[in-house]
């Protein structure tokens, strides 16, 4: 790893406090202007941010700052204040968990700003297909990276294609936090994106990951939602493996896509998630139903 931080120190020169720009075909349709970023502490040195997109997990010393996801461009000014708030140490280092804009909106700003940039090797060539230069990671992996800062080990590790095929967790060992990305979460059903590579048996062997790598005192940050716990994700796996089990005959009978909506299958869940649809669809997809 000490290649690994020469090289970076020589990339990531300091970051710039203020004055963050935006190209303006980054900027989105919505409106942000009421947006309000707000930090809550989640163990040891590692806070989260929550504002519109995905979870950002930030862990914070005296050797600068490693951050996880960058939510929407429009947003990097107050992201980085409430940065600020919490360390005035350089901003060194990004991890993106996955392709979304929601999670990737705002690498170009955070690239103008000399933060390295990191993540699979999928995510990059995703990436390469919607934007271009400081948007994209400068150093990918296909293998688990750990990055040394501030007494803690930062251990981002590929798991098996779930929510997309460029997933990373993300475990701040010394902290005991799990950032999940998009693969867990506490506000919705699953979801699949089968158009960037997502699958529901990776899903689940994801989930099997997390409850094996977490303890039972490790806090999971999800990607949206509240900080959790290893039997919060058991929960969450045990409901998709219901609701596959209840979809498998149905498909295996024959039923169309609409006849399985009509029975239901995630119906002891709809309160907790919401709209299964999305979820659904997939799932009948991947075990041979035809839209």
């Amino acid at each position: 790893m000490s290649s690994f931080i020469k090289l970076a120190r020589l990339l990531t020169p300091l970051a710039v406090l203020t004055g963050v720009f935006w190209a303006p075909s980054a900027l989105p349709q919505n409106d942000y202007s009421n947006v309000e970023i707000v930090a809550h502490p989640v163990a040891g040195n590692v806070y989260y941010l929550e504002g519109a997109g995905g979870n950002i997990g930030v862990t914070i010393g005296e050797d600068g700052i490693v951050m996880i996801d960058d939510q929407f461009a429009p947003l990097t000014d107050r992201i980085v204040a409430a940065i600020r708030e919490l360390s005035d140490q350089e901003i060194r280092f990004l991890i993106n968990t996955h392709v979304h804009g929601d999670h990737t909106g705002g690498n170009e700003n955070m690239g103008r700003m000399g933060v390295l940039i990191l993540a699979r090797d999928e995510v990059r060539v995703r990436l390469e297909s919607q934007t271009s230069g400081l948007a994209l990671p400068v150093l990918t992996y296909s293998d688990a990276i750990t990055i040394h800062l501030n007494g803690e080990e930062v251990y981002a590790f590929p798991v098996p294609p779930g929510h997309t095929d460029g997933d990373t967790f993300i475990h701040f060992r010394d902290s005991d936090v799990i950032h999940t990305g998009d693969v867990f979460r506490t506000t919705a059903f699953p979801v699949i994106d089968t158009n960037n590579g997502g699958t529901l048996d990776g899903t689940l062997q994801a989930l099997g990951i997390l409850i094996g790598t977490a303890g039972p005192d490790t806090a999971i940050l999800p990607g949206h939602g509240e900080v959790s716990t290893r039997l919060d994700v058991m929960a969450f796996r045990d409901m998709v493996l219901d609701v596959k089990e209840r979809v498998e005959p149905m498909v295996a009978d024959g039923l169309s896509y609409d006849e399985v909506a009509a029975a239901n299958p995630a119906a002891p869940y709809n309160a907790r998630y919401g709209d299964p649809d999305r979820f659904l669809r997939a799932v009948y997809t991947e075990l041979g139903g035809a839209l």
